[in-house]
This record gives C-alpha cells, structure tokens and sequence, in this order.
C-alpha cells in the first residue's frame, strides 16, 4: 500500500513511484480514468518515470496534500511533483478537474519517460487521440480529457524517453482545457494549493501529542469530503480485498450515515466548524428527503438512495484479487442503529450555539421526533448490524447501543427546546434500550456485552460503549467489558471484528479502526500507559506517509483494504485527543 493520496475535494488520486494508480472523474464514485491498481491492461496509464532507477522516494510537502516524488540513478536525481489545484478565489474554493504535474531536475541529466493512456467505463473504452501544438485530446470518453504540456509530444505518445535539463509541466484537464500560459499557470497553482493546505492546517486544533499524525489524519479525512454536497465517502477505492483471497472486495466510495457521528465528532476536536456544516447540511437533506420510510446505511454523495451493485468480471483485480465491484448491497439492509447516530449527529445543530445562525435550524426538532419515531418502532428489531452481515439478522448490541446513545441525546435536546412530551418520549426509549442491553445482551460470567442478543459472541464495536458513556464512570463492568474483548478479539496487539463466522467465513483481517477504539476505551478506564503504548505500535504501521487502510493482516501486518480508509484516520484522531496529555 505504497500509495499516496492528492485531491482538491471534488475528486482524489492515488499515486506510486510516478504512477497514477487510481483516478476517477469527473467526481468520487465516477469510472475511473485511470484504474493500473485494479487492472494494468484495461486501467491505462498516466506514468512519469526514470528507467534505470535505482531509489525512489515518496513524501509530502509539508502539512499539504502536495505529494513529491524523487527518482535517483546513474544520470541523476529528479524531482515529481504531484496535485489537485485548491484554493480560494473569488471568495469560493477553486478545485477544477485538474491533475498537475511538474517535473524538476535536482542532479545531473536525468532521463525521463511519459506514458499518457486515459480509459472511460471502468477500462472498456480506450480514447481516440488529436494532436494540437502543445497538448494531446484524449476523445470518445465522457468529455474530452486534454494534456498539455511543454514537453515534445512526439514523445509522450511514443514513450520515448528525454533528458530533463530544465522543469518540465503537465496539465491534465477534464471537460474545460487550460487556455492560460502552461508554466506560469503551473507554478502559480502549486504555490497558491501549498499555501492553501499550510493555512489550513494552521486553523485546525492539534492535540500537544502526536501532532503530525493528527494532521496527516485530518488532511485524508478533509479530502474524503465532497465539497459540493458536504458528503465524505469511507474511502477513495473500490474492490482492494480486506485479506488476500478472501472475496470481500467492496466500494467504499460512497457516505455512510453511520460515518456521520464520528467524522463530526473528529471535525469538532479539529476545530473545522465549515466541513462540520457541510456534512450536517447533507445530512439534513437525506433526513428530510426520507420522510416516513426507513433510512439506508448509506447513499451517494449526491444523496441518491441507488447505489446497486456490480461485479466488473473484464477487470483482473487489484493484484489479481477478485471479484471487482462496484456499487454496494449494503444500501438495501436494514441497519436500525442510524436513526440514533443521526440524532448524534445533527444535535449539534440545536446544542452547539455556533450554529444559532444555520438556515433551516429550527426544523431540526421535528427531525429528532420523526428519528425517535423510528427508534421506538425498530427498538427490538433484528437488523443486519453495523458489519453489514448479508444473510443473518439478529438483534445487535450495537444497534441498541446506538438506539440509548440517540434517545439520550433527544432527551437532551428536549430540555433545551423545553420540549416535554419529547423528552419524555426518549427517556422512554433509551430506558428501553438500556434495558434490553442489561436484561438480554449482558453476560454475567464475562462480564460482557455480547454481539447480539442470548449470543456467546463478543464484537469490537461495543468498546464504544465507553465512548457513548454507556457505562458510568464508577461502574466496574466498564473495566471486565473493555477486558473481555480485548482478550477474545486482539490477535498480536490489533483488534478483530467479532469472533463469529460471517457471511465469507472467517475473517484473516483486524478492522483498523477497533484498535483505535481500544486505544480510547483503555485510556477512558485509566490505562494511559498501556493505552499509548498500544497507540505508538499502531501509528507505527502506517504505509510510509502516514496513510492507513481499511484494515490490518495479524501477523504479517500488510495494510490491506479499501484506501485510506476515513474510519481509520477519524479513528487515530479521536483516539489521540483521548490520549494526549492537555496543553496546560
């Protein structure tokens, strides 16, 4: 998982030693433009390499999604830099449909090769190409892709290599070509891209501990949001497998509601009070929009609820892995713990008093009721869970959990609004909940909080129990809870799932994000020691920039997964301002 990741929050590329391994336009969850990761046939190209390299580095600009790449060998030592143009202008974020690319010489005379070979639907159509002076048309895929650039195009359509004895431009546009000086242009917009992201950063509230890991964190979880709409999407792929050989290759570019609390609970520990309202904004929008009926786990990031899923059977997979899909099953289950989380999430709407001012505040109680209304008609209702289990329904732990955590915060929401027959109406429903959890889901034994009702079977998500504030701060199950899944779930120090056979069989993989919230769980019960030092092993496993996936092979510790993966990233993040010692 040697991937770096750029985007501009209209679309991301992932990239490898000169590579573009992975680009979609015109958005997120667009065909791919170019797709080598997933297929190296029908993915096309867009490389920039030295042949005869001998080392090659990957590394970012500083606190920026500006990604640089140094080739070394005999000839000498180049410089690649990589990034989606973003800042403001005209008092609006600027982010084209732009890929730019500058190649510098730093020693030496060193060699450089070109290849340019864009695809439309997912690697079945390749373009047709027109020559003008200084840029190539790529033509026959959704809109005209166009590179332009000030290198001899006889050489990038041939592949010929050249020696770089001076910078050297790319720009690959989407649907608008450049009309403006290609150098001048080129340089401009890496300089007022870096200065955006260093700007930033400098606005987002770090912990006194682990600082870059945060930043790197928060600038992944930043570029997983859909500016246009506010949604963020679990990750930038599709179909890379949790472990080799298992099948379970899925599309994450889409927004799942159960992402929302969590993501905004990171955004606030940020400081970043705009992404939190373009989220919330989307949010509302799907909450209004699904009137009476139940909510999906998840939608596009335009809001539409049509997500079907595809197998790709002409595409060989990410190192052959298989199947490829895209689109997700996951939208037609029955997951009732998001009516809670959509409590958590749009309150802040009625409890942070910096959104006194939000159009379209004083609706969201109505949204809290018509959401309670759901909790208390699906309280007890198996569902598919938070894992998504495709063909088993059980009455999950973790969706009464979320049911307790919305209803609680109703009621909280209830006093605020001086909403009586509100607030007695959740403090009903989280007695419920709270209720069903003791009565039918503890294990006296273990001192546990099982997966699903009358089950044997542990689950990583109810570590967020502590997290909730399920447990009161006196209470000792908190602490043989924590222990009795650490015990059962944690395989050479990372954090499974569950302990059941799903829908796949059993899972090879750690869930990255269940350490994180072991990390938090340890560290609310006091264990800061052992917390931090379960925290350093982790942010230790990164891919080399900092990035994680969805997930983490025991044993060998590969990344494996969709990446990166936002869960993850949101994971670290809150798990460091758990564990961070205070600034005073």
């Amino acid at each position: 998982m040697r991937y770096g990741i750029i985007g501009n929050c209209s679309y991301n590329a992932l990239l490898r030693d000169g590579s573009v391994e992975w680009l979609c336009w015109p958005r997120f969850d667009s065909s791919f433009v170019f797709g080598p990761m997933l297929d190296r046939r029908a993915g096309g190209a867009f490389r920039i390499e030295m042949p005869g390299a001998e080392r090659i580095e990957q590394g970012y600009v500083e606190n920026t999604n500006v990604l640089r790449t140094t080739f070394h060998g005999q000839d000498g030592v180049l410089e690649l830099l990589d990034f989606a143009p973003r800042f403001w202008q005209h008092e609006r974020a600027f982010r084209p449909t732009a890929l730019y690319r500058i190649v510098r010489p730093l020693l030496g005379e060193p060699l450089v090769r070109v290849v340019c070979e864009p695809r439309g639907d997912y690697g079945r159509r390749a373009a047709s190409t027109w020559t003008g002076s200084h840029h190539v048309e790529y033509l026959g895929l959704d809109a005209p892709v166009r590179l332009t650039t000030n290198v001899p195009l006889t050489y990038v359509q041939e592949g010929t290599p050249f020696v770089v004895t001076s910078p050297r431009h790319f720009a690959l546009t989407w649907g608008q070509p450049l009309e403006s000086p290609l150098e001048e242009t080129a340089e401009r917009f890496l300089d007022r891209t870096i200065d955006h992201w260093r700007r930033w950063v400098k606005h987002t509230r770090v912990p006194r501990d682990y600082q870059r890991e945060v930043i790197r964190s928060a600038l992944v979880l930043k570029l997983h949001q859909f500016e246009d709409t506010g949604a963020i999407i679990a990750s930038s792929t599709t179909s890379i497998p949790e472990h080799r050989g298992s099948g379970r290759c899925w599309d994450y570019r889409f927004c799942w509601l159960r992402d929302a609390y969590f993501s905004l609970h990171a955004f606030e520990r940020l400081g970043h009070f705009e992404e939190m309202e373009g989220f919330l904004g989307w949010l509302r929008d799907i909450v209004h929009r699904f009137g009476d009926g139940r909510l999906q786990p998840l939608y596009a990031i335009n809001g539409q609820p049509d997500v079907r899923e595809v197998v790709l059977d002409h595409l060989e997979g990410w190192e052959g892995e298989k199947p490829v899909r895209i689109g997700n099953q996951a939208h037609e289950h029955v997951q009732n713990d998001v009516y809670g989380e959509m409590i958590l999430a749009i309150s802040r709407l009625l409890l942070d008093t910096r959104f006194s001012g939000v159009a379209g505040r004083d609706g969201v109680v109505g949204l809290v009721e018509r959401l309670l209304a759901r909790i208390e008609t699906h309280l007890d209702e198996p569902d598919a869970g938070l894992w998504e289990l495709r063909n088993r329904r059980q009455l999950h732990s973790f969706t009464l959990l979320a049911h307790w955590a919305g209803a609680t915060r109703a009621a909280e929401i209830a006093e605020v609004c001086r909403n009586p027959v509100l607030g007695r109406r959740a403090t009903q429903a989280a007695a419920r909940a709270r209720h069903l959890l003791d009565t039918r889901c503890w294990d006296p034994p273990r001192g546990v909080i099982t997966q699903s009702a009358e089950s044997g079977h542990l689950d990583a998500a109810l570590l967020l129990a502590l997290h909730f504030g399920y447990f009161a701060q006196d209470d000792p199950r908190a602490r043989s809870h924590v222990r009795a899944i650490q015990s059962r779930l944690q395989v050479d120090r990372l954090v499974r799932r569950y302990d059941v056979e799903d829908d796949f069989g059993v899972s090879a993989a750690a869930f990255t994000v269940c350490s994180f919230w072991l990390v938090e769980a340890l560290s609310i019960l006091g264990e800061r020691a052992e917390a931090r030092e379960l925290f350093d092993f982790l942010v230790a496993r990164h891919n080399g920039l900092g990035l994680f996936s969805e997930d983490i092979v025991p044993g060998t510790f590969e990344l494996m997964g969709n990446f990166p993966q936002t869960y993850s990233h949101v994971g670290l993040i809150n798990a460091a301002f758990r564990l961070s010692r205070a600034w005073d």
